[in-house]
């Protein structure tokens, strides 16, 4: 997670991301997302999950470096995957010495590297372009200016993953900009917006191709980020769903039963990094799947 020192609305990245609302002048934005990401941090943190948070810099100024998914992804190969960003001012997200920090703590194999592609203008925003189901190898993808389908072939090629790719629409027709606000999939089951789904082929494609338990969301629920979740491992590998409160809010009763048969939820407060940034809680975890270094006999 990368803790902000400058995060703003991002002019560059609203021509095609309807979630962004720009609503408070520069420094409140930053002084009230930094309380909501020390707060988000110390909630999962009180629960045993694992972070590593690094602090963003100044210079070159990057206003959604909070959400770090879009640029980077962590394989349990040891593999990293670095991407392709549409946003220009995005692309000074891509910080090498945040590998250099992480090689300190995890092994580090080969980085595969798809920024080249930005000079074509096509680009894949990591998790944020991709919902991965990692153990069934399936890559989910709704396609847009940010999710190029020959990147997202390539990726799947690389990484051995089978493609499931559709168009997702908001309430005016518009291509949802990414698929982690549409969908998520845990170990058990999936949370998915069908009604954004228009090709019923296409949705019968995904529902057909998973034997997970299927927890559908309205179009309104999608607007208040309840499809961007994120599972994760605390304390004694106990699961829990990470989202916001205002995600938390959206969901019916009904639906927190359903989820809570398999994940304690866990939510935090981040209706400005929200309204500013255009993504949520699940946007702002890069998850890590590497091997930990071990320990020397001398930090033991």
């Amino acid at each position: 997670m990368i803790r902000p020192v400058a995060f703003t609305f991002n002019v560059q990245t609203a021509s095609n991301n309807s979630f962004q609302i720009p609503n408070l002048a520069n420094s409140q934005t930053q002084t009230l997302a930094l309380q909501e990401f020390d707060e988000f941090v110390k909630k999962l943190t009180n629960v045993g999950v694992n972070i590593t948070v690094i602090d963003d810099t100044l210079e070159p100024h990057t206003p959604d470096s909070i959400f770090p998914n879009n640029w980077i992804s962590f394989h349990n190969n040891g593999l990293i995957a670095v991407y392709p960003m549409f946003a220009p001012n995005r692309r000074s997200e891509r910080r090498f010495d945040v590998l250099d920090k992480l090689g300190d703590l995890f092994n580090l194999d080969e980085i595969q590297d798809y920024t080249a592609s930005e000079k074509d203008n096509q680009f894949l925003e990591g998790t944020g372009s991709m919902v991965l189901d990692r153990e069934n190898k399936i890559c989910y993808a709704c396609l847009s200016p940010r999710t190029d389908k020959s990147l997202l072939e390539r990726f799947c090629n690389d990484f051995g993953y089978r493609l499931v790719d559709f168009i997702a629409n908001d309430a005016n027709g518009n291509a949802i900009y990414h698929t982690n606000v549409v969908m998520s999939v845990t170990s058990n089951f999936i949370i998915i917006c069908t009604e954004c789904i228009p090709n019923k082929a296409e949705l019968a494609a995904i529902l057909a191709s998973t034997k997970k338990q299927v927890i559908e969301i309205s179009l309104a629920q999608l607007n208040q980020f309840a499809g961007n979740v994120l599972e994760v491992l605390g304390t004694s590998n106990k699961k829990y769903l990470v989202m916001s409160e205002q995600a938390f809010k959206a969901y019916n009763q009904d639906q927190i039963d359903e989820i809570e048969k398999y994940n304690e939820i866990l939510h935090a407060p981040l209706y400005n990094i929200e309204s500013n940034g255009g993504g949520s809680a699940r946007c702002m975890m890069a998850e890590i799947f590497l091997t930990p270094k071990a320990k020397s006999a001398e930090s033991k």
